[in-house]
């Protein structure tokens, strides 16, 4: 259950002394009290990011009030939420269903605070298990006959359902850079390897007869680069030579998983925040 008491806003503007006194200047002449904060300053770009939690029993105008005119006067990017809402989820998939499985599996037990309306797919075979979660699940054949509506259908879907958030979990089709451009900052997909390595199939075969020590997984934001977007999460697990492809496969999908998963999370908590080609991660 959400509390309606409980605020978060995010906020990202040029850095210049004295923003962290300014917002929470606001936030006490409105008697909030802050719970958690977290801010970074990027000597690359430039800016600034923030994310702070608010318990206060104002309701929402009194709040966007008092920091409107703080956010103007940064010329800041800033959104308000509820602590804990759950954010309108498109999942894409194709036929592995480890992380999909996964990630409806910790939204059912609210590891994850995501609603997920609806699962497309390009493939039939994982209409059972999105049955068994309660999930609506749409199959689209996709040809280089059908890309084009399949595509019209993904951005139909995010319409409908009111979409902040796509994830891509291991669906095996690259989106057009028009697609790509439409999802630019709200899409994740996971790249089976912890380096940009062995695209293509057969990853896991790949770096068997390479006779890799580390595999791992990469969660990012979709961009038309393919697997090149912005890191959002990573793990890695050590190897040896004595695993063949199998074992290798079998933990190579254990941390695609968790990768994924981990990923989603921060982004339905707006712990995730776009730098350019880099990401500000707030724990």
């Amino acid at each position: 259950m959400i509390d309606s008491t409980h605020w978060l806003l995010t906020l990202a503007c040029p850095d210049r002394a004295g923003i962290v006194h300014a917002v929470t200047g606001a936030i006490a002449a409105a008697q909030g009290n802050i719970t958690e904060l977290q801010q970074f300053s990027s000597t690359e770009s430039k800016r600034f990011f923030m994310r702070v939690q608010v318990q206060s029993g104002f309701d929402r105008s009194i709040f966007e009030q008092a920091v409107t005119p703080i956010a103007e006067s940064l010329h800041a990017d800033w959104a308000l939420d509820y602590v804990g809402r759950r954010r309108r989820t498109l999942i894409l998939a194709s036929k592995a269903g480890h992380c999909l499985n996964d990630l409806l599996f910790r939204q059912r037990s609210g590891y994850l605070p995501l609603h997920v309306p609806l699962i497309l797919s390009n493939h039939p075979d994982l209409e059972p298990m999105a049955n068994f979660y309660g999930i609506p699940f749409e199959h689209h054949l996709v040809t280089s006959e059908t890309k084009r509506s399949v595509e019209r259908r993904i951005i139909d879907a995010i319409t409908e359902h009111d979409i902040e958030l796509v994830v891509l979990a291991r669906y095996m089709q690259v989106l057009s850079p028009g697609l790509c451009d439409e999802l630019a900052g709200r899409a994740i997909n996971i790249h089976h390897s912890f380096l940009p390595g062995f695209k293509g199939a057969n990853p896991y075969r790949q770096a068997h007869s390479r006779g890799v020590k580390l595999i791992g997984a990469t969660a990012h934001f979709v961009t038309a680069d393919l697997d090149e977007g912005p890191i959002i999460e990573q793990n890695v697990r050590r190897v040896d030579h004595s695993m063949e492809v199998p074992e290798l496969m079998a933990m190579g999908q254990e941390q695609e998983s968790r990768t994924l998963t981990e990923a989603v999370k921060l982004f339905a908590e707006r712990r995730v925040m776009l730098d350019g080609s880099r990401t500000v991660i707030f724990r």
